[in-house]
């Protein structure tokens, strides 16, 4: 028992001196290859083996002739245990260096394609993470094109619905100013119905840039959706009478919601005034208020006539306007764009589909807790 201990004793003394050398090199080349990494790995089995079994010897008094066959035999095993490390770390880097090509593709832009061939376990999933990366990716850049071609439809049309309605009060204001108004107060009546335009318009744009911004502050408070519903048919009425457009509100179920009521009141009143210009006259514009397993859906449904539908993807898109002229009841095309962003800033959706004579915009939100 004596003997073996002290056995154990000189070959791990031997073995933890080569160890620790082994030890100090991964450290000194820590940058180096993966290949060199494995190959001071192997190096260190076996010159720990080798410097255990040399100790043993050196203690235990063995002959020359041991001595030789079991260095040798250490020798044979350290060629093919450093040949194997070798290989496998030549294997490894160049499954790395591939992947490394593979992800430098979609980082200048372009699609993460997964290198062909066997890899290891922690490859094979750095490589999925890298192909569910560069889908995101695609995605984000996809909707930063689509966000930007909005922009830019949206400043040409805010241009032109800017430059004609200016353009008519200096002339109005000129000819009050040179007095050759046949009407003034005819005048004066157009330019407060300018005025009114044009400021409504640009507090569609300050919306929807607090919505962009992120900083649409809402004050949720319980109320009947009901009550929301009635409200903004009483608020739509007289544009609807104008047009000669019937507003009806049915299955409008009293169910209680915790929503900001007065963005929620800018939400229904966009849509109607949307369905109700769109609608022709002696037309009907329905309301419908009504709960769902996903929530509670509200719906404005019109006659308009549908959307085509390579368009309906665009329909809630900040300056879309559809098919119809550019003309100054057509608005900005923003109010669509404000109305998803106060329902999803209450973590609702806002959707739309075709239906035979019209569409339906629907907005579902959460309904509120019992």
């Amino acid at each position: 028992m004596g003997d073996t201990l002290l056995i154990a004793l000189f070959a791990f003394l031997g073995a933890g001196a080569a160890g620790l050398l082994g030890a100090a090199a991964l450290w000194l080349l820590r940058r180096r290859s993966l290949t060199t990494s494995l190959t001071v790995v192997a190096a260190v089995a076996v010159t720990a083996m080798l410097a255990g079994t040399l100790a043993v010897a050196w203690a235990m008094f063995l002959s020359a002739h041991d001595l030789t066959v079991v260095t040798t035999v250490v020798a044979m095993a350290a060629v093919v245990s450093l040949a194997t490390a070798v290989l496998l770390g030549r294997w490894v880097v160049a499954r790395s260096l591939a992947l490394q090509l593979a992800a430098r593709s979609f980082g200048d832009g372009g699609d993460f394609a997964a290198p062909d061939g066997p890899a290891t376990a922690e490859l094979a999933a750095l490589s999925a993470e890298l192909a569910a990366t560069s889908a995101k990716l695609a995605a984000s850049r996809e909707r930063e094109r689509a966000l930007e071609s909005s922009r830019r439809e949206l400043v040409a049309w805010i241009s032109h619905d800017l430059r004609t309605p200016l353009a008519g009060l200096r002339a109005m204001a000129e000819a009050l100013e040179d007095g050759v108004a046949a009407d003034p107060d005819r005048y004066l009546r157009q330019i407060r119905t300018e005025v009114e335009r044009l400021n409504g318009m640009v507090g569609d744009l300050f919306e929807l840039s607090r919505i962009h911004a992120g900083a649409l502050a809402l004050t949720p408070s319980r109320m009947s959706l009901y009550d929301l519903v009635g409200d903004a048919l009483a608020g739509a009425d007289p544009l609807a009478r104008e047009h000669g457009v019937r507003l009806v509100g049915e299955s409008v179920e009293p169910v209680p919601v915790e929503v900001d009521g007065k963005e929620m009141s800018r939400v229904l009143g966009n849509l109607l005034v949307n369905a109700i210009r769109r609608t022709p006259a002696d037309g009907t514009v329905a309301v419908a208020a009504v709960r769902s397993p996903e929530g509670v859906v509200v719906s404005v449904t019109d006659g308009c006539g549908g959307i085509p539908e390579e368009d309906l993807p665009r329909v809630f898109d900040t300056g879309w306007r559809g098919t119809h002229a550019r003309t100054p009841p057509a608005g900005a095309g923003l109010g669509l764009a404000i109305v998803r962003g106060i329902v999803e800033a209450h973590r609702g959706s806002a959707t739309v589909r075709n239906i035979p004579g019209g569409c339906r915009f629907e907005v579902v939100l959460p309904a509120a807790a019992s």
